[in-house]
């Protein structure tokens, strides 16, 4: 079943204002300029554009498939078809197994280095290259932390690899 972009835009931008509405409705903490209803209002005004982007359809030339080209004669291949995604069901299952992982390690091996297992995870059933992966998994989780840390206040396991700030 085929779902139109203005229906699925539409839908997410919907939600999102609805995330900015209740993000305002929370009340502010005394003494500090950033409280808990900046990141619900952030996310929430963030999801109204990414939604009204794709109700649009903004992006979508960026899309086309080129030709690729098989002789001198200009002769074109036909598309590629899509390689069946491996282990379907495994997949959908990397998102529960993941939260389940952090909710029973994180007290203990800190929020470092378990988020840096999940964000390797998460690249590798995305189909991302190793690289990709350890990049991601050593600079991801340190950035994460500094904005929980400092920006929201928010204070996150430290387990054995605490963070300077």
């Amino acid at each position: 079943m085929h779902i139109s972009d203005r229906i699925t835009g539409g839908v997410l931008a919907v939600l999102g204002a609805g995330a900015a509405y209740g993000g305002s409705l929370l009340p502010p903490v005394p003494g500090q300029q950033v409280g808990p209803n900046v990141f619900p209002m952030v996310i929430g005004l963030g999801l109204v554009v990414c939604g009204v982007a794709i109700a649009l359809g903004i992006g979508r030339s960026f899309e086309e498939e080129e030709a690729i080209v098989t002789s001198e004669d200009g002769a074109t291949a036909p598309p590629p078809e899509n390689a069946p995604i491996a282990y379907p069901a495994l997949k959908t299952m990397v998102p529960p197994l993941l939260l389940f992982f952090y909710a029973m390690t994180v007290d203990w091996l800190g929020f470092v280095p378990t988020a840096a297992v999940m964000v390797i995870a998460t690249c590798f059933a995305l189909g991302g290259n190793l690289r990709t992966a350890i990049v991601l998994g050593i600079f991801a989780p340190p950035a994460v932390h500094l904005v929980f840390g400092k920006l929201l206040r928010v204070p996150l396991p430290a387990g054995f690899l605490p963070m300077p700030w």
